[in-house]
C-alpha cells in the first residue's frame, strides 16, 4: 500500500515535535507533504522555527515548512509557555535551523496542495489550534471535499479541560476555527485528552528513549524531562501525556485506539464553557455523528511503536 499523504499543521511544542519525528521516521506508512505552522503553544515566529529545528533533528531538512496564521480568527492569541517554556521547545539548548522557511503562506499551501490532488487522497493532521485549516476552508470551500480525513489532537469529554475547567487548549485558543472544521462534513478522528492522558511518559519509557544512544533519543528524553514537571504537579500523575504523537500513531496503527462515532459541537459563545467540545458520547441527542471521538489507548503498544520508530532516526 502506498504511504498515506499528510499535511501536519502544528504549533511545536515538545509533544508536537515528537509527533513530527514519528511521522518522518515512518516513510513506509506516511508521506509528509509539508508542515504548516500556526500560532498556539508559542507565537508563530517560534512555531515555524521549531518545526524546522525538528525536521533537521530528524535528518529531513528537505521537508517543506510553511508559516501560517499568527492569531486566531477573531480572538487574541492565548499561548502556553507555562507548559512548554519560552521557546516552546525548552530543555536542551538547540541551534537555530539552517533549512529554509518556504515563502508561501501556509493557508495558500494547504489550498494549493488539496486542489492539486485527487479527492480523498490527502489527510490533514492538526496538532494545534485549527486556525490554518478553518481559514483554508473559508477561503476555498471547494477543497473541503478533497480532504480524505482530518485526524486531530484536541478536545475532551471525560477529562473536560486543561486550560479552563471546560476546555482543552487547542480548541479553546480558536473555537471559531474549530467550529468551522467540525461543521465541515469532512471525516474527523479526534484524539482528546481522554486518550492522550493515557499516553504517559513513565520513567521506564523515558529511559528507553535515552537508552537509544542517539541524538533523537536523547532529545526526546530531555524534552520529556522538561515538560512533564508541569503535568506531574498539576495531575499528580507519574508522567506527562504525549498528546500529539497519538495523531500520527493512529495513522500507523489505528488498532491501538478505540472510540465512538458521535456528534461533537464546539461552544463559541459561553464565557463559562468557551471552547468546550460537547461530545454526545452517550448519544442522547438526535444530532448526526460528525467525528470518531477516541476514548481509549493501548499505551504499551503506543510507546513500543514510538520507541521503534524514533530509533530509526
Amino acid at each position: 500500500m502506498a504511504p498515506r499523504k499528510i499535511i501536519i499543521d502544528t504549533d511545536p511544542g515538545q509533544d508536537d515535535a515528537v509527533a513530527i519525528l514519528l511521522a518522518l521516521a515512518s516513510p513506509d506508512e506516511i508521506a509528509v507533504l509539508g508542515v504548516t505552522a500556526v500560532a498556539g503553544n508559542v507565537p508563530l515566529p517560534l512555531t515555524q522555527k521549531n518545526a524546522r529545528i525538528v525536521c533537521e533533528l530528524a535528518g529531513k531538512p528537505d521537508t517543506l515548512v510553511f508559516a501560517g496564521c499568527d492569531a486566531p480568527m477573531v480572538r487574541k492569541l492565548v499561548t502556553a509557555e507555562h507548559v512548554h517554556g519560552k521557546t516552546g521547545l525548552d530543555g536542551p539548548q538547540m541551534a537555530d535551523p539552517t533549512m529554509p522557511l518556504q515563502e508561501q503562506h501556509a493557508v495558500d499551501y494547504i489550498i494549493e496542495t488539496l486542489r492539486a490532488h485527487d479527492a480523498g487522497t490527502v489527510t490533514l493532521c492538526p496538532l494545534g489550534p485549527l486556525t490554518n485549516i478553518a481559514t483554508a476552508f473559508n477561503n476555498a470551500p471547494e477543497i473541503v471535499e478533497k480532504v480524505q480525513e482530518i485526524v486531530l489532537m484536541g478536545g475532551a469529554y471525560f477529562q473536560v479541560g486543561n486550560i479552563t475547567p471546560a476546555a482543552e487548549f487547542n480548541i479553546y485558543v480558536d473555537p471559531e476555527a474549530a467550529k468551522i472544521v467540525f461543521d465541515s462534513g469532512v471525516p474527523i478522528v479526534v484524539m482528546p485528552l481522554d486518550v492522550t492522558h493515557k499516553a504517559l511518559t513513565t520513567r521506564p519509557r523515558v529511559d528507553a528513549f535515552r537508552a537509544m544512544g542517539t541524538k533523537v533519543g536523547d532529545m526526546v528524553a530531555a524534552w520529556t524531562d522538561f515538560f512533564e514537571r508541569f503535568d506531574k504537579e498539576k495531575y499528580g500523575s507519574e508522567g506527562a501525556p504525549l498528546h500529539d504523537p497519538c495523531v500520527i500513531a493512529y495513522l500507523i496503527q489505528p488498532e491501538l485506539f478505540t472510540g465512538r462515532h458521535v456528534n461533537v459541537e464546539i461552544e463559541t459563545t459561553s464565557e463559562l464553557t468557551l471552547g468546550m467540545t460537547v461530545a454526545d458520547w452517550w448519544r442522547v441527542t438526535d444530532r448526526a455523528p460528525n467525528a470518531m471521538f477516541m476514548g481509549d489507548l493501548d499505551s504499551d503498544g503506543f510507546f513500543a511503536l514510538l520507541a521503534d520508530r524514533l530509533a530509526r532516526l
